[in-house]
């Protein structure tokens, strides 16, 4: 089973929008997928309940409809505040971790000590864990995104999506269902901002 953590201390960071749609991007990819949700709003679990049942199946770790299945992915949706032996041990149990960061100097700053955790996790495990990380509600071409690129570029780590702030993610959200159960025609420049995380999701960690 891969493991696939949505981390970043910093609350209000995008890491609930974005496990959601990972899980229905590899749900609809033919994948038996499951969700661990840690945050304390358990925003992720009521997604799940109120999933229409015609839909590509996820189910929560420990949910009872779960219990026995075998599981090709875990996605797991992190609390804010994550750290010490917690983090540490969501770490280890990851194979791929993304990082979730919001247009904010002051996001950005609250974020930098666990990127630079993460960059030393990486360096300690090679390449058995990959590190990524997406730029929430954040246009490519701001100075936000300027930032933090240069930022990034000290620690090793790739970007791997703007995520632009759109009502396509909430009016989903809402009905259970991710970006990528609409039809494809809702959802055209949303999914182009996708192409290179979901490529990145599909590539294979080093054992």
């Amino acid at each position: 089973m891969k493991t696939i953590l949505i981390a970043n201390p910093k609350g209000g960071s995008g890491k609930t929008t974005l496990s959601v749609n990972i899980a229905g991007y590899l749900a609809n990819q033919g994948q038996r997928v499951a969700m661990l949700d840690l945050d304390r709003q358990k925003s992720a679990t009521l997604w799940i309940a109120t999933r229409p049942v015609d839909l590509p199946e996820i189910v929560t770790l420990d949910a009872k409809k779960g219990e026995g299945r075998l599981t090709d992915t875990l996605v797991i949706d992190s609390p804010a505040g994550l750290h010490g032996k917690n983090l540490a041990y969501a770490i280890k149990l990851a194979k791929q971790i993304i990082v979730p960061i919001s247009p904010s100097l002051f996001d950005m700053r609250a974020s930098r000590d666990f990127l630079r955790l993460l960059a030393e996790e990486k360096e300690i495990r090679k390449e058995k864990c990959r590190i990524g990380v997406v730029g929430m509600r954040m246009n490519s071409r701001t100075r936000a995104a300027a930032t933090l690129e240069q930022f990034l570029e000290e620690l090793d780590l790739p970007i791997l999506a703007y995520l632009r702030e759109t009502q396509a993610y909430v009016n989903a959200a809402f009905e259970g269902k991710s970006l990528f159960d609409l039809p494809p025609s809702l959802a055209v420049r949303e999914l182009e901002q996708w192409a290179y995380l979901l490529e990145w999701l599909r590539e294979k960690p080093t054992e």
